[in-house]
């Protein structure tokens, strides 16, 4: 498995364009199915935050529910191909599928903790051998 390390700038562009295209082949694939499209979220997130440099840890769960709505686009339900319809679309997208949203966010999230965690506890041993002994 690739173990890329992204900038918060690249990992906005690797979550955002992937969920652009899971968007447009879900579109194209399933018939624009935003359960196809919610079910395929919470990998990418994971990925997110896997690949995420240390320094930019907390891009990641900032990044996911802005590249879902990305994603959402292709998807909105057009109606009569307006802007209002398609605003409406991605409104009602975002409200049926906000389980998805969140239980995504949420993977970004502890992933982002737990690395977190084992950054700061990995400091914390590395001063402590590092400190010199009290007389």
């Amino acid at each position: 498995m690739p173990n890329p390390r992204l900038t918060g700038l690249g990992s906005v562009l690797f979550c955002g364009l992937t969920m652009l295209v899971l968007g447009l082949l879900t579109e194209a694939l399933f018939g624009a199915s935003q359960t196809v499209y919610g079910v395929l979220f919470p990998p990418v997130c994971a990925l997110t935050a896997l690949w995420v440099r240390e320094g930019d840890l907390l891009v990641a769960p900032v990044v996911v529910p802005i590249a879902f709505a990305v994603g959402l686009v292709p998807l909105a339900d057009e109606g009569g191909g307006g802007t209002g319809d398609r605003l409406m679309g991605m409104v009602t997208g975002l409200a049926t599928q906000a389980g998805w949203l969140y239980g995504g966010t949420l993977v970004a999230g502890l992933i982002v903790l737990v690395r977190r965690t084992r950054r700061v506890r990995a400091a914390n041993r590395r001063t402590a051998r590092n400190r010199p002994a009290r007389p």
